[in-house]
C-alpha cells in the first residue's frame, strides 16, 4: 500500500497538497455519485410534469421545465409563472405569437396550434378538462369543424369554468335562501354569524366572476389580441411563403431561424453592402403587402372568435347578475331586519316615555305626602279624615296630569294610542 502511493504521488509534493487533493477527489466522486440519480434535481433547472394533448386526442406525460417551454412556445417567463399552482393569479387569457396561454381558475394550460400542454393535476376541473377534451378530440376526428385546434380548447375551458362558477352559484344560493329567511323571522347572533360568513364567500365567489367576465369583454374590445390568437391560421400562412419571402433579418433561436419584422436595418451590419439591404426593405414591403391582402380574410377569423366569445359572455353574465340579485337580496334583508330593530327601538322609546310620564307624577304625589308627613302643627291635623281628601285630591290631580301628557303625546303624534 505504501508503495503505490509512493509511485502515485512526487517526492516534490508537499503531503498537505496530496491531502486536499483526494479531499477534492472525494467530494467531486460524491457529486457524481449522487447527480446520477434523477430524483436529485439542481436548483433552478427542476422540470415538472405535464400533460401533452394533441390534435388526435392522444395524451402524454412529459417531464418539461421551464426554459424548454419558453424555447418551445415563444413565451416570456412572465407567462409561465400565470401557470404556477403556487401563486393565486386572477384569470388570464393571452394571446402569443405561437401559443394562447390560459389562466380560468383552476385550468390553466398553454394552448397551440397542435397541442393542448396542461400542467399535471389531481384536481377535479383539470381532469375533467382532459379526458373532455380528448373525447371530444377523438369524436370530431373523422368530422368537418369550422373552429380550429386552439378554438375548440379554448372552447373547453370556457365552458368547464363557466359550468364550475355557475355551479358554484348555485350551491351558494341553495344555502344562503334558508338562512336569510331565518334571519328575518328571527334575529339572533347564530343567524347573524352566518349571514356574514356567506355574505364573504359571496364577495369572493363576485369578483371571480366579474374577472373573469372583464377579460372576455377586453378580449372582444381588441381586435389585435382576437387576430393574435389565430394560431393555425398564422401557422399555415407561414409555411406557405416561400425562402426569399422571408426576411433575411432573422434572430436565431435553437439552430432556427425566425422572421423579425419589427427589427431595424442596419447597413453597418450588412456583410453585402446596397444589394443586400435592398433586398431586405423589397422583403419588408412584400410582407407588408401580404399583411394587406390577408387582413380581411383575418376578419372573418375575428368575427368567428368574437362570436364563440360572445356566448360565453353571455353565460358569466347571466352568472354574475344571479351573484348580484343575491346581493341585493341579502341587503333588502339586512334592510329589512334594521327596520324591526328600529321599530323596536320605537316601541322601546316610546315605553320610556311613557315610564317618564308615571314617574313624574308618582313623584308630584309622594312630594305632597311628603309635605304631610312633617311634624309641624297644623289645624288640619284637627279632622281625621282630612289627611284622606288630601290623598284622593292629590291622586285625582295626579291621574289627571297623566291623562294630559298622554292626550299630548297623541296631538303630537309621537306614538299611535
Amino acid at each position: 500500500m505504501e508503495e503505490s502511493q509512493g509511485d502515485f504521488l512526487p517526492s516534490d509534493v508537499p503531503e498537505s497538497t496530496s491531502s486536499n487533493n483526494c479531499e477534492r477527489n472525494t467530494s467531486s466522486a460524491h457529486s457524481n455519485r449522487w447527480s446520477g440519480f434523477p430524483g436529485v434535481k439542481k436548483r433552478g433547472h427542476s422540470s415538472r410534469s405535464w400533460i401533452k394533448i394533441d390534435q388526435d386526442g392522444n395524451v402524454k406525460i412529459l417531464e418539461l421545465d421551464k426554459a424548454k417551454i419558453m424555447r418551445q412556445c415563444s413565451l416570456p417567463s412572465r407567462d409561465l409563472r400565470l401557470l404556477d399552482p403556487l401563486f393565486i393569479y386572477p384569470s388570464t387569457i393571452l394571446g402569443r405569437e405561437k401559443a394562447i396561454v390560459v389562466s380560468l381558475e383552476q385550468i390553466r394550460c398553454i394552448i397551440t396550434a397542435e397541442e393542448v400542454i396542461l400542467m399535471n393535476s389531481l384536481d377535479i376541473n383539470v381532469v375533467q378538462y382532459k379526458s373532455e377534451l380528448c373525447k371530444r378530440l377523438q369524436a370530431k376526428k373523422d368530422q368537418s369543424d369550422d373552429l380550429p385546434f386552439e378554438f375548440r380548447a379554448l372552447e373547453l375551458a370556457l365552458e368547464l369554468t363557466c359550468m364550475s362558477l355557475d355551479l358554484k352559484v348555485k350551491e351558494l344560493e341553495m344555502e344562503i335562501y334558508p338562512v336569510l329567511d331565518e334571519l328575518a323571522s328571527s334575529i339572533n347572533t347564530l343567524n347573524l354569524e352566518r349571514v356574514r360568513r356567506l355574505k364573504g364567500h359571496l364577495l369572493t365567489l363576485t369578483q371571480r366572476v366579474q374577472k373573469v367576465r372583464d377579460e372576455l369583454e377586453h378580449l372582444m374590445d381588441d381586435d389585435g389580441d382576437m387576430a393574435e390568437m389565430y394560431l393555425t391560421e398564422k401557422k399555415l400562412r407561414s409555411e406557405g411563403n416561400t425562402p426569399h419571402e422571408i426576411n433575411p433579418l432573422t434572430n436565431f433561436s435553437g439552430g432556427t431561424r425566425q422572421v423579425s419584422k419589427s427589427a431595424p436595418v442596419s447597413p453597418i451590419a450588412s456583410t453585402s453592402g446596397a444589394p443586400r439591404l435592398q433586398r431586405a426593405f423589397s422583403s419588408i414591403v412584400t410582407a407588408s403587402k401580404q399583411g394587406s391582402l390577408t387582413s380581411s380574410h383575418g376578419g372573418d377569423n375575428i368575427e368567428q372568435l368574437e362570436m364563440l366569445l360572445e356566448a360565453y359572455f353571455v353565460v358569466i353574465d347571466h352568472t354574475l347578475s344571479k351573484l348580484l340579485s343575491l346581493k341585493e337580496y341579502i341587503d333588502d334583508t339586512e334592510d329589512l331586519i334594521n327596520i324591526k330593530l328600529g321599530n323596536v327601538q320605537n316601541h322601546l322609546i316610546q315605553f320610556e316615555l311613557l315610564l317618564t310620564a308615571a314617574t313624574f307624577v308618582a313623584t308630584l304625589f309622594a312630594a305632597v305626602a311628603g309635605v304631610f308627613g312633617m311634624n309641624f302643627a297644623a289645624s288640619i291635623f284637627d279632622y281625621p279624615s282630612a289627611f284622606s281628601w288630601v290623598l284622593i285630591i292629590t291622586g285625582a290631580g295626579c291621574g289627571l296630569l297623566y291623562f294630559s301628557f298622554l292626550l299630548y303625546f297623541k296631538y303630537k303624534k309621537i306614538f299611535p294610542l
